[in-house]
């Protein structure tokens, strides 16, 4: 919670200083379009084989070696509580660092198709709407308007739970993928 409020205030300040809001990586998942920034975006690739982990929750995926590396994947699709449809040509994986205190995962999430980069400016954000207490968007960043699309910013670090993060920096750990953050 503590880091979702921060993650909040520096986008206010941002805002409050006249600074751009950034740059950010869009994509689709179903109908929806989503960001994240930018900075934290590792690296996009195109579906690789994913080996199943035994004993995980059905939206991870397992993992894939890339370029040596054992990588976590999660299905955002899953994740989000959507239908599962089946990968094709437009299906990706989105290499991202994900920060849990002291420690980055380096994470893949597959989603249906990568948009563009944007860049949002102070005009082009609002603050997630309220959906009432039994509804949890700390995982959402904000609202991006880009002509008449509107962009659903997701906070990185927030989209999977203390638990599910448990799980993923476990696989990483045992495979040898966690970064330290001053690497």
């Amino acid at each position: 919670m503590a880091e979702n409020l921060l993650s909040a205030a520096r986008l206010e300040e941002r805002m409050e200083s006249g600074e751009r809001i950034g740059k950010y990586l869009t994509f689709r998942i179903a109908r929806e379009e989503y960001g994240i920034e930018i900075l934290k975006v590792f690296e996009i690739i195109s579906l690789l084989p994913i080996t199943e982990v035994p004993r995980t929750p059905k939206f991870v995926r397992g993992v894939i070696n890339l370029r040596g590396k054992i990588i976590p994947v999660v299905d955002l699709r899953l994740k989000f509580g959507l239908p599962e449809i089946g990968y094709n040509e437009r299906t990706c994986i989105i290499i991202v660092q994900i920060e849990r205190g002291e420690q980055q995962i380096r994470t893949g999430v597959v989603v249906d198709n990568v948009c563009e980069v944007v860049n949002l400016t102070k005009g082009q954000f609002e603050p997630t709407p309220s959906f009432g207490p039994s509804v949890d968007t700390k995982f959402i960043l904000g609202i991006g308007k880009v002509a008449d699309r509107v962009i659903l910013l997701l906070d990185v670090d927030e989209v999977l739970s203390v638990e599910e993060i448990g799980i993923v920096g476990d696989m990483a750990r045992q495979m040898g993928t966690s970064v330290p953050l001053d690497a």
